[in-house]
């Protein structure tokens, strides 16, 4: 009886770090985290270009915290089937989708939505980065990889954030989330070339 397509991976385990794959993920949490908290740093000209006090501005990081919480679980839960690539592709161009309406936006209510749902695609991806890593190694490795894979956030913190708000104060706000638009494009080239696909979970393995 031939497998259903459901049961195998598409790409064998690697017996070493694919570390071009490896850093895709890890550029994904990047980007995710920097989207995240590079308002924080740029509450007046956020506020100035959006006529809107400080205090509304920072609520574009309640909305992404918002929207990461209400959609992580549910939307583990109804993509397990999904195929792993084209699912983790959706999420990294989400961020660009969003981070483009963050950019040209001049209205604080669709601005609110884009981060939203910035929220969204961050919930999503960050419920892939960690199994996704593993299954690209062989089980010996799996610990290195899921290291590497999830770099990003720790960069982000440390490096990206300070960095966004340095880009934002000399190019304007807006620029540097058009910057962070082009970069995402990027990454979703690289992601598409180097990562391999995987089925997703058949239903016998669905978790309720």
């Amino acid at each position: 009886m031939n497998d259903s397509p459901l049961l195998v991976d598409t790409a064998p385990h690697a017996e070493r770090l694919p570390l071009a794959g490896l850093l895709a993920l890890a550029c994904a949490g990047f980007i995710t985290i920097l989207t995240e908290a590079m308002p924080a740093g740029l509450l007046p000209q956020i506020g100035a270009g959006l006529g809107v006090s400080q205090a509304l501005v920072g609520q574009l990081v309640t909305l992404y915290a918002l929207g990461s919480l209400l959609a992580a679980i549910p939307l583990t839960l109804l993509t397990q089937g999904w195929r792993r690539r084209p699912l983790l592709l959706i999420a990294i161009g989400g961020f660009a989708l969003v981070n483009s309406v963050t950019a040209f936006s001049s209205h604080y209510g669709l601005t609110l939505a884009a981060r939203f749902f910035a929220g969204v695609f961050a919930g999503l991806l960050w419920a892939l980065l960690a199994g996704y890593a593993s299954r690209m190694v062989a089980p010996h490795l799996q610990g290195r990889a899921i290291a590497v894979a999830m770099l990003g956030a720790p960069l982000a913190l440390s490096l990206g954030v300070p960095a966004g708000t340095l880009l934002g104060t000399l190019v304007g706000w807006r620029a540097s989330f058009a910057i962070m638009t082009g970069l995402t494009l990027l990454l979703l080239i690289w992601a598409r070339w180097q990562l391999p696909d995987f089925a997703g979970e058949p239903p016998s393995k669905r978790l309720s």
